[in-house]
């Protein structure tokens, strides 16, 4: 028995799927990228192309992506790079279910000294 898209997400509302959506995709952005080498000069080819893989996913209607240019450019050592840090990434992605649109982010917390993901509406 094959089941349809839908048949899979029956149980949620479009804004529960928007939610589920947006999170899958910052899970999945968060996981890939971060440990990524990066400096100054890759940082915007590196926002561009994670803005660029998310959009590929199901709902996602819009991605923005900095990167805190501060932060990479005190850890680059000797070597002229650093590995991405879940703090040095602010993003915000927008998802689309039906007439539900949902914003989730990740930004670094300073008080919880965390990378924390959230929905903003």
């Amino acid at each position: 028995m094959s089941m349809k898209e839908e048949d899979y997400f029956r149980n949620l509302s479009n804004r529960e799927r928007a939610i589920f959506e947006g999170g899958i995709s910052m899970g999945a952005l968060y996981h890939q990228f971060v440990g990524t080498p990066v400096n100054i000069e890759s940082c915007n080819s590196l926002e561009k192309a994670i803005e660029e893989s998310i959009l590929l996913q199901p709902a996602i209607i819009d991605v923005k992506v900095s990167l805190n240019k501060n932060l990479i450019k005190d850890a680059c050592g000797s070597m002229n790079y650093t590995s991405l840090e879940g703090s040095m990434l602010e993003v915000t992605l927008t998802t689309n279910v039906g007439s539900d649109v949902i914003s989730t982010c990740i930004s670094y917390d300073e008080e919880l000294e965390y990378p924390i993901m959230y929905i903003k509406e």
